[in-house]
């Protein structure tokens, strides 16, 4: 049994793990890597595809782009099935869908950004059958402390009361990222060190720590999202 932590003070969050407590029983069991772009997946297509995309809210690294074909393709790896096609539209970049071709897509995945909300530079699923706490990797300072009358939470943590929620059938929220591994966070403890955004000596200690603790739990992420993404739950 997790009890709720009130966090008293937000401050800047560089945390490899964060252990989160789903707050129903789950019931697709635990146990059961593209370019930028368009994507279309699987040799054998149907006439009606399903179609999603990927709204891309920072700029690619040169790393992640030379390694995983940007981000893009890391969320393509996780999320894509055979058969799909899948778009990316980069609206840090202010690429955005037209109105008329919001309605051909099944979803969308939106994906974290660098910018703060505040920067002014540019039984819950019961056919998921996963653990009732994961392991997920954040990066982020700001924090999503309240929502929507409508809005259900569904997961919580020592860091926060609201990792993660659900408005209806319709939208999913994680204040983690599913999607990195420690590869990519390795990385990003680099980038942010070179931008003087933290200092050696706690770069130091974030390196050793990720290197020594546990991986997350990134198959059971991926069969929570897969599968509220394409409608299964």
């Amino acid at each position: 049994m997790v009890n709720l932590i009130p966090k008293e003070d937000l401050q800047d969050q560089l945390e490899e793990e964060t252990q989160m407590v789903l707050l129903r029983e789950t019931g697709i069991d635990d146990n059961d890597e593209n370019t930028n772009g368009s994507t279309k997946l699987g040799i054998n297509q149907s006439e009606n595809p399903k179609k999603f995309a990927v709204l891309l809210c920072a700029d690619d690294s040169e790393y992640v782009k030379k390694r995983y074909g940007g981000y893009f393709g890391v969320f393509v790896r996780m999320l894509a099935e055979e058969g799909e096609i899948w778009d990316v539209y980069r609206v840090a970049g202010n690429e955005f869908p037209d109105d008329g071709e919001i309605d051909g897509y099944d979803g969308f995945v939106i994906t974290g950004s660098c910018n703060d909300a505040h920067a002014s530079s540019s039984k819950l699923f019961p056919n998921l059958k996963i653990s009732s706490m994961l392991n997920i990797i954040e990066c982020h300072q700001d924090e999503v402390s309240e929502l929507p009358p409508e809005a259900e939470v569904i997961g919580r943590s020592n860091k926060t009361s609201i990792e993660m929620f659900r408005y209806g059938d319709h939208v999913m929220g994680i204040q983690g990222h599913p999607e990195y591994n420690k590869d990519i966070l390795l990385h990003l403890i680099d980038r942010l060190l070179q931008k003087k955004f933290i200092e050696d000596n706690y770069a130091n200690e974030l390196r050793t720590k990720f290197m020594e603790s546990r991986d997350p739990d990134k198959d059971a992420w991926r069969k929570l999202c897969v599968s509220f993404l394409k409608g299964r739950l």
